[in-house]
């Protein structure tokens, strides 16, 4: 199946069921981070510092350096931040930082983070060459290390190709966050059943916030405030449910002039009664219960 809408039915927001949460909440939210493993022998996924005259260089020391600073350090100001609120946000993880980073991997299963396969290494799904076989070392590896099977996905970048999401339902994924087509979960269709698409975004994420559109370190919280208030009165209006996702990554949120913001953002949607945060199992779990059909 080529084109990615025909594994999607079309549903109109008010086409859809209301739904409920435990004490009249009215929006989930999905925090997402980010962990990846960027092989110094591969060019960079993103680049912070472009080539002086514009030569590409490889090995590519600096932009390298750049995102290792978020594993040795801005990793390490997120838990203290999740830690301190006593939230569990979902780990989007490339499975090879179990063994590149192991203290990383450590602190984020023994905090209750829930492990999300992210691919083995930073790269893009379609210059994989067996997919297949990636997608189960990524399952393996997380399950083993975590005690937990794997359920959910995100591809390196969102890339998928076109049989992608039958190869994840085939290696037993139920929910991914490749397909953000909605404020609430939705089927997608593949030939081993159906998986959720998970409200992931690509907007309230710090990679085209900061890296791409150059934003300051309030662009990214003030974007989630206007998207949290919108989809709260929404639901209001409606008498339902809507969520959405808040991705970030450490070598971009948690250096230290952005991560202040980043943490003032979360203190206050935690202490908003009319917000739910979940992982990303506990998201389906719960939309699967509602019997949407959509």
């Amino acid at each position: 199946m080529s084109d990615p809408a025909a594994r999607l039915r079309y549903v109109a927001p008010w086409q859809r069921p209301r739904h409920a949460l435990p004490g009249g909440r009215r929006l989930v939210v999905w925090p997402v981070v980010n962990v990846e493993h960027w092989s110094i022998a591969n060019p960079m996924p993103r680049q912070a510092l472009v080539a002086p005259t514009g030569a590409a260089l490889q090995p590519d020391l600096p932009n390298w350096a750049w995102h290792e600073y978020g594993m040795r350090v801005g990793f390490w100001r997120f838990l203290d931040m999740f830690d301190r609120l006593r939230l569990r946000p979902t780990l989007s993880v490339n499975a090879s930082v179990v063994g590149a980073y192991p203290e990383v991997a450590r602190a984020a299963r023994d905090a209750g983070w829930e492990f999300m396969g992210h691919g083995w290494l930073q790269v893009p799904t379609h210059r994989v060459a067996d997919q297949a076989g990636m997608i189960a070392r990524v399952v393996a590896e997380i399950e083993g290390f975590t005690g937990r099977r794997c359920t959910g996905w995100l591809g390196p970048g969102l890339t998928q190709t076109p049989e992608t999401p039958d190869l994840l339902a085939a290696a037993g994924i139920e929910w991914t966050g490749d397909f953000v087509v909605d404020d609430l979960p939705a089927r997608v269709e593949t030939a081993h059943g159906p998986l959720l698409a998970l409200p992931y975004s690509v907007e309230l994420n710090d990679v085209p916030v900061v890296a791409i559109q150059h934003g300051d370190e309030d662009a990214l919280p003030r974007r989630a405030r206007l998207q949290v208030a919108r989809l709260v009165a929404e639901a209001d209006a409606s008498g339902s449910v809507k969520a959405t996702g808040i991705a970030i990554h450490p070598y971009l949120s948690g250096v230290p002039h952005r991560i202040a913001a980043l943490e003032a953002l979360f203190a206050e949607l935690a202490a908003d009664p009319r917000i739910a945060f979940m992982q990303g199992d506990e998201i389906a779990r719960w939309y699967l219960a509602s019997g949407d059909p959509a």
